[in-house]
């Protein structure tokens, strides 16, 4: 009988080679962080902007930061809800309940594979904004404290993912509720637009209640140099725990009728 090790590994495997397998969704996971990267830094990458008081940064280097924020949502997040939807739907997960893989498995599996894009993500958007930008990176402190965001956020909208299919009807409507639930935040949160201390104190305000904008901010710190908040990390990790709690109360593994 195979450990939990090996029918871990085993999963990573069958993981991994599902999401390559699927090349459409494999090349806009990857393209879309670029692709609106270049786009928002060619309209607005121009002047520089004020993320904190006494701080400026170019554009193009606070979308680095933003785009690379986007592309771990995207990874975690919009696929992981978007498949398991479409899994349950097509009866994938209630087999896969039937087999001796331990739910804990498949969702670990699940976990570590977003987690491996999501840094790959990260290190191409990175690396891209280094190269055509110019952009600074973080070392050092800013550098330990970006990994920690990181990992945390990535954990937390994982969560997410999987409590949102709990709302989730059947797969025809996987995309428009996912879509439906991040876009508007993605704006509020300054990943498509800058926030500065112009913006309206009631969109701010909004903003700071879900853990998009404090993923952003924790991401930010690294890249443009404003200040690092823990707090931010502790609002992220507190919703991750909730998506947690609320997963595993009502996540379902057979079709909703």
């Amino acid at each position: 009988m195979m450990n939990s090790a090996t029918m871990l590994e085993n999963q990573l495997k069958y993981v991994n080679k599902a999401f390559w397998r699927n090349p459409a969704s494999a090349f806009f996971t990857f393209s879309f962080p670029l692709m609106f990267l270049v786009i928002f830094t060619s309209l607005l990458g121009h002047h520089s902007i004020s993320p904190q008081r006494g701080i400026t940064v170019d554009v193009s280097t606070y979308y680095v930061a933003s785009m690379a924020a986007y592309a771990v949502i995207t990874a975690c997040y919009n696929n992981i809800a978007i498949g398991l939807a479409i899994q349950r739907d097509s009866g994938v997960l209630k087999r896969t309940r039937g087999t001796p893989i331990p739910s804990g498995v498949f969702i670990l599996g699940r976990l570590i594979h977003a987690l491996f894009v999501a840094v790959i993500l990260v290190v191409i958007t990175a690396a891209y904004g280094k190269f055509f930008y110019h952009a600074s990176l973080p070392t050092g402190t800013p550098l330990v404290e970006f990994l920690i965001m990181l990992l945390v956020g990535t954990l937390t909208f994982c969560a997410l993912g999987f409590a949102i299919t709990c709302v989730i009807p059947n797969a025809d409507a996987a995309p428009a509720v996912v879509n439906a639930s991040i876009l508007p935040l993605l704006f509020l949160s300054g990943v498509f637009i800058p926030i500065t201390s112009t913006a309206p104190s009631w969109l701010i305000w909004i903003g700071r209640i879900f853990p998009v904008r404090h993923f952003v901010l924790g991401m930010d710190a690294g890249f443009v140099g404003t200040t690092f908040n823990w707090m931010d990390v502790l609002i992220v990790a507190a919703w991750g725990l909730g998506a947690f709690l609320l997963s595993y109360r009502f996540f379902t593994w057979e079709p909703k009728r």
